[in-house]
């Protein structure tokens, strides 16, 4: 299978070929978890891995920080191939590769700090060291009161700050979040989610994170991957994903977010088949200034209309504005045919879902 990879550069996160089979268990037949994944991430840069359960995620993940090996194919970290390592060899890679967990994986016995030190005591680093590592990661992510706190007496989004900079303390060069926010109440998300982008611009850490949130992608991907029964189904920049999703499930994880799924009401008024007296319903989707622009007000101007607004959101995507409307128009197919015509004309997706009287 080829490979678009730009080979030039060792840095970043390699997957090649990759394919993840397990074995049968009794009565059962062997598990295809992944099956030809060839995924690239950039030094630097943040990818989200967006699918629902069961679609291979924790496998993926698991294949880049060596707790699983693949049946098939190459796993390359920043130049090592993390496949052909020994055991010995693994454990020392894995210090350049952060992990942040759901559930925190924090010991109880210990204080914030002493979570935060624990791989540094596990590499023989001196006391002196790793409070010159430790203190200043208190800071970063905001725990500096917490320091001699144990996890029982820390919230989630204060246990999750401590995963983090556990996760740092060894000066990785990579980090993997597993459903990282999937546990935590949206405002203490948006916390954690602004934290990792933070790093990510002043550390220029890779970020590979998995999720099946598509807002969390909205919030902090630099691209997406959209994985489904252990396939890469859809994968690019973020806006370029949420504006023009092109398969199946990727529209669906999209609509849930910028509204582009139809509303169950609407749905149960449309008909495909027009009736005197019905209106044209378009489902359109705006980009770039048109997102914010008086569109609406243009188009009734133009045809002198009324253009009755159904349904509408305004979203910003990695920066840039993004929007969805539902109107309905008058249905004569020289009028509703010259409206879809003028919004295409500026680079909007239109569809014509139907009709309703």
């Amino acid at each position: 299978m080829q490979t678009n990879f730009p080979m030039q550069s060792s840095s970043g996160i390699f997957l090649e070929n990759i394919r993840k089979v397990y074995p049968a268990r009794k009565g059962t037949g062997e598990v295809v978890a992944l099956d030809g994944i060839n995924l690239h991430v950039a030094e630097g840069t943040i990818l989200g891995v967006i699918g629902r359960s069961g679609a291979g995620k924790s496998s993926l993940i698991r294949l880049i920080n060596g707790l699983e090996r693949p049946t098939q194919g190459s796993v390359r970290v920043n130049g090592t191939e993390i496949t052909a390592l020994d055991e010995p060899a693994l454990r020392t890679a894995r210090r350049s590769i952060g992990m942040i967990f759901q559930h925190f994986n924090l010991l109880s016995s210990r204080t914030a700090f002493e979570n935060i030190a624990l791989p540094l005591e596990i590499a023989g680093v001196s006391k002196g060291d790793i409070v010159k590592r430790v203190e200043p990661l208190l800071d970063m992510v905001g725990l500096v009161d917490k320091r001699d706190r144990y996890p029982a007496e820390l919230s989630g989004g204060q246990k999750q700050r401590v995963g983090i900079a556990r996760a740092l303390a060894t000066h990785p060069s990579v980090l993997l979040s597993d459903e990282a926010t999937s546990a935590l109440d949206p405002e203490t998300t948006d916390q954690i989610l602004a934290l990792l982008k933070r790093i990510n611009t002043e550390l220029r850490l890779t970020i590979l994170f998995i999720t099946h949130e598509m807002a969390v992608v909205k919030a902090l991907a630099d691209r997406v991957a959209v994985l489904e029964h252990g396939r890469i189904v859809e994968e690019g920049a973020t806006f370029d994903i949420f504006a023009s999703p092109q398969h199946e499930v990727t529209k669906r994880f999209v609509g849930s977010v910028t509204g582009s799924q139809v509303p169950d009401w609407l749905l149960a008024q449309l008909r495909a088949e027009h009736q005197a007296g019905d209106q044209a319903v378009l489902h359109v989707s705006f980009k770039g200034a048109d997102a914010s622009g008086p569109v609406v007000s243009q188009i009734s101007r133009s045809f002198d209309i009324d253009v009755n607004i159904l349904y509408g959101q305004v979203e910003t995507i990695a920066g840039h504005p993004f929007g969805t409307l539902i109107v309905s128009v008058p249905s004569s197919p020289d009028i509703a045919g010259k409206i879809i015509s003028q919004l295409k004309s500026s680079g909007n997706a239109v569809e014509h879902l139907g009709y309703v009287s």
